[in-house]
């Protein structure tokens, strides 16, 4: 059988319809699931009343059953309570809550590793809870997370080829239309594993700049016990 080169070419405009889907789709669940990840993972840490077995539940759940499962009970499951949600926002939210789930763990391994002579300092510089969180526990445990939050960020990515079965046109979907017309399908599927791994590659690079920026290995504690000295004389020095 001849590949067929042109066929692929002729074909690209319409998977960068898909594509441009597919990023959409990662960059909302991204920053959602950033969102879910930090918040969850501090009601865990402070065990926040009611809040912290909803937060323990919501991640048990969504680790331990099939995000395709996830997904066709948002779409297929909700309508039967009176809440339809069209495919794009189903995307959304169940790469999100997925995305979401393992985020909180990451950064729950991240926030509990920060020493403790950190956190005392800054309750010792008469910063509240509210403020050693923001000023001290944040900053440097997303710094230790974020190695693991990039590769849960690149299973997101990938994971919304899984929304070409509630028909997102997405680029999986665009894919599988066009091999459903031509069947094409040698050439169609190693477009589409190509773009997909130059997605990751992207990613992978943009996120190795990232950490590199972060580059938490470089700081000391005796510089940030300092940044955090200054911070409480500029929020209480005048107070006083």
């Amino acid at each position: 059988m001849k590949f067929d080169i042109a066929f692929i070419i002729d074909q690209l405009p319409y998977l960068m319809t898909g594509l441009k889907m597919t990023l959409l789709l990662s960059f909302a669940s991204l920053v959602l699931s950033l969102l879910i990840g930090i918040a969850g993972a501090v009601i865990r840490i402070l065990k926040v009343p009611i809040l912290s077995p909803i937060i323990i539940g919501y991640v048990e759940l969504i680790r331990n059953t099939p995000l395709l499962v996830q997904i066709f009970f948002l779409y297929f499951g909700l309508p039967f309570i009176g809440l339809k949600l069209s495919g794009t926002v189903t995307g959304i939210v169940a790469l999100s809550l997925w995305g979401g789930a393992y985020a909180i763990e990451n950064f729950r391994g991240g926030f509990k590793s920060v020493s403790k002579s950190l956190n005392e300092a800054g309750y010792s510089l008469g910063l509240n809870t509210y403020h050693v969180y923001r000023h001290i526990i944040i900053p440097i445990g997303f710094r230790v997370s974020f190695p693991s939050f990039s590769n849960t960020a690149m299973s997101v990515v990938k994971n919304s080829s899984l929304l070409a079965g509630i028909g997102v046109l997405e680029l999986t979907f665009t894919a599988l239309n066009s091999v459903a017309v031509s069947f094409k399908y040698i050439e169609m599927f190693l477009s589409l594993g190509i773009i997909y791994l130059l997605i990751v590659w992207v990613l992978s690079f943009l996120f190795a700049l990232i950490e590199r920026k972060l580059d938490f290995k470089r700081r000391s504690a005796k510089k940030a016990l300092s940044s955090f000295k200054e911070m409480a004389n500029k929020t209480y020095g005048k107070a006083g």
